[in-house]
């Protein structure tokens, strides 16, 4: 098991390092890289070889698919942190700090084309049928397009006090877990299996997204800052609507709800607002409800991987799965 995972992962970084990233203009290039060159966990593109090989294909026949979930995520975090006015992304400065907005804007905008290349590109790689084509590209925007849906429901969530559990777990689904989805599903795609097992594989990727997005949630609130690379309850400072806070104004007596609206209604929150909303988190047992939550969707994850048959892969996406749910960062 460890040298397929070894194996997929020279490959893909070998892969990204080879990106054919030009090198002028640099102020429009020169971001791109450092996006790509702070790393991460690689989740979407290591999932998606994973799932090429889970099928029964050539992980390296799904290259193209991998780099283009890859470029397209880095794409979604350059613009969410302009939008989210965060500071810094994986311990570092993000684009929009380094550089400027309109850098960050335009630098973007090009990795979603480079991304776009990268899928035009994998019919040729794999040999594909022009269905099988026409799926895969498909599917490929749908992708985005849904991302961009949760995006904006995310904006929208800002100017209501409403906000159902509901509501923020079909939200999560568009702007977490579609795009998890979809690269495991684009896996099963380039290795060209019925669509019985691609829904199967998009349904494993949907179920992991939802709990890596409850656990973001988690972690905000209660998780190591120097780890996780963002500011400890940073999501209670902005005011977001998260998990937690959504479970906790519903379960909250008057006095809670209130000063939880109060604080997360805060231009200027400080430490000791911070930990009152984690004090009504561990009162009213929502830490130990997302912690259910969370293990909730893996374990339905695992039980869907369980249906396929034994292969190294499969013990290396079901292992991958196995180190998400005890993640602290």
């Amino acid at each position: 098991m460890q040298d397929i995972s070894k194996q997929v992962g020279n490959l893909l970084d070998s892969a990204i390092n080879s990106l054919p990233i030009p090198e002028r203009p640099a102020s429009l290039y020169d971001p791109i890289r450092y996006i790509i060159d702070l790393g991460g966990k690689r989740l979407r593109p290591m999932l998606l070889l994973y799932t090429a090989g889970l099928c029964g294909a050539d992980p390296r026949g799904a290259l193209p698919s991998a780099l283009a979930v890859e470029l397209l995520h880095n794409f979604t975090l350059i613009h969410d942190d302009m939008m989210d006015n965060a500071t810094t992304r994986r311990g570092k400065p993000t684009v929009h700090v380094k550089w400027d907005d309109a850098t960050a804007i335009l630098s973007g905008d090009v990795m979603f084309v480079l991304a776009m290349k990268q899928i035009a590109a994998q019919g040729k790689r794999t040999g594909l049928s022009g269905d099988y084509n026409t799926k895969l590209m498909q599917r490929f925007l749908d992708a985005v397009q849904t991302v961009c849906d949760g995006q904006a429901v995310d904006m929208d969530f800002e100017q209501r006090d409403d906000v159902k559990l509901s509501e923020y777990l079909e939200m999560i689904g568009a702007k977490t877990a579609a795009l998890i989805s979809c690269s495991m599903e684009l896996g099963a795609i380039t290795a060209g299996v019925n669509d019985s097992m691609v829904h199967q594989c998009s349904e494993i990727g949907r179920h992991a997204g939802l709990a890596f997005q409850i656990q973001d949630d988690l972690l905000d609130a209660i998780g190591d800052a120097s780890k996780f690379g963002k500011k400890a309850g940073g999501d209670i400072a902005e005011g977001k609507k998260t998990w937690l806070t959504i479970l906790a104004l519903e379960r909250a007596d008057d006095t809670d709800r209130l000063l939880l609206r109060q604080i997360l209604g805060k231009r200027d929150t400080n430490e000791s607002d911070i930990l009152n909303v984690i004090r009504i988190y561990n009162d009213l047992e929502v830490i130990h409800e997302a912690i259910k939550a969370i293990d909730d969707h893996y374990d339905k994850a695992l039980r869907i991987l369980d249906q396929f048959e034994k292969s190294a892969y499969k013990e290396e996406i079901k292992g991958l799965l196995d180190k998400l749910k005890v993640r602290d960062y």
